[in-house]
């Protein structure tokens, strides 16, 4: 699968029918086979779903990357990636379809921060912020979680994260636990 799609224009556009499309990027992870597919698969699959809504344009994704479990140690090392897009989207329209991207993976909640056949988190939203009981961006675990910073900073090296750059944020220049994985 080539994991880089469209050229992609930083900016927020509006488009000819007057929909204005925000710039986003959501954290992908899997670490649990199923009979849908492996957890590259299920990633793989996620995209592909991503990129059929009519309501998302210019998908990018990253390198895949395995990183050990954040949580409990005895489960196998998960796969992440992040991806970016354009979207009409609202924020909460957008949760409500990253979740129905982790169902249709049979997501299966086996214990906390265990293991997952998909977890679909938004990370960022445009430039907005939003603290609700179901959905806070930035995400909460964004500044601290290399598995997301390096995959984000991949496809975004000069992004700007709550004022300040995200080669600023320690995680996205530290390599532990992690390994780039080759594509497929």
């Amino acid at each position: 699968m080539n994991r880089h799609f469209e050229a992609f224009d930083d900016n927020n556009n509006e488009s000819r029918d007057g929909m204005t499309w925000v710039t986003c990027y959501v954290g992908l992870g899997s670490n649990l086979e199923n009979e849908l597919g492996s957890p590259v698969e299920h990633l793989q699959q996620a995209v592909e779903t991503m990129q059929e809504n009519e309501q998302i344009r210019l998908v990018r994704v990253s390198s895949f990357y395995a990183s050990v479990p954040m949580g409990p140690q005895d489960q196998p090392d998960f796969v992440n990636a992040v991806a970016s897009f354009e979207t009409t989207l609202t924020a909460f329209e957008l949760l409500s379809f990253c979740q129905s991207l982790e169902q249709q993976a049979k997501r299966a909640r086996l214990r906390y921060w265990g293991e997952r056949s998909l977890d679909v988190d938004i990370l960022l939203y445009g430039d907005i912020g939003i603290s609700e009981p179901q959905l806070t961006i930035p995400h909460a675990g964004l500044y601290e979680r290399n598995f997301v910073l390096l995959p984000l900073r991949e496809l975004a090296p000069e992004l700007i994260i709550s004022n300040k750059p995200i080669t600023d944020y320690p995680p996205s220049n530290d390599w532990t636990g992690l390994k780039l994985l080759e594509p497929n």
